[in-house]
């Protein structure tokens, strides 16, 4: 079996999600400069993709087009940085993300030999650097295929659709998410693509 049907026949167990697994997804990526992404992530949080996009544009600009090196975003003013749309916190977040590459010397091949919830608890000792944002970061740049984000809105709000569940109760609900996408392991990633997938419509 290819790996698309692995992922697709395991997920299909599930009666729910049957109903929303159809063709095979595109193949993850495990993309290069994983903390510059993770600046880029920071960057586009509370923002809708075309805003996200247009500062990213600029932020990109500032450096001749090419992404920049971690020395020479950390050398960029604070307002320079906040004249291409970026908040307050998000200047200093940026920041921090840079700063913490270099003392930390990280580099791709390093996060790719350890662990989802190692990188997680290894990155969100960044201050400005949450869970959300390395689940993000895991899923789509280091290509890692078993990742649940309950806190992701987008996939609560398509769970609760497709299963009917009653979001009243906050605590409740986030257990009731957790418990069903334990049975998706260890493809949980595949699945959260297969619910944004849907949520949006494309399914």
């Amino acid at each position: 079996m290819t790996p698309h049907e692995v992922y697709i026949q395991h997920l299909r167990k599930d009666k729910k999600l049957q109903k929303i697994v159809s063709a095979p997804l595109a193949v993850l990526p495990v993309r290069k400069n994983v903390a510059l992404k993770l600046i880029g992530s920071i960057m586009s949080q509370q923002l809708s993709t075309r805003v996200a996009e247009v500062i990213h544009g600029r932020f990109l600009a500032l450096y001749g087009g090419k992404e920049p090196k971690p020395q020479q975003i950390l050398d960029t003013p604070p307002e320079t940085l906040r004249a291409i749309g970026l908040s307050n916190a998000k200047v200093s977040y940026v920041h921090n993300v840079a700063r913490f590459v270099i003392e930390e010397k990280l580099t791709d091949a390093r996060l790719r030999k350890m662990t989802d919830e190692e990188v997680i608890a290894y990155l969100t000792r960044i201050k400005g650097v949450g869970r959300w944002t390395v689940e993000m970061l895991l899923m789509f740049y280091l290509g890692r295929e078993d990742i649940f984000s309950p806190d992701d809105l987008g996939i609560q709000q398509a769970m609760t659709l497709l299963y009917k569940l009653d979001p009243a109760d906050k605590k409740q609900h986030r257990i009731r998410l957790l418990e069903l996408s334990a049975k998706w392991a260890p493809y949980r990633t595949h699945a959260c693509r297969y619910l944004w997938a849907w949520k949006d419509g494309e399914i």
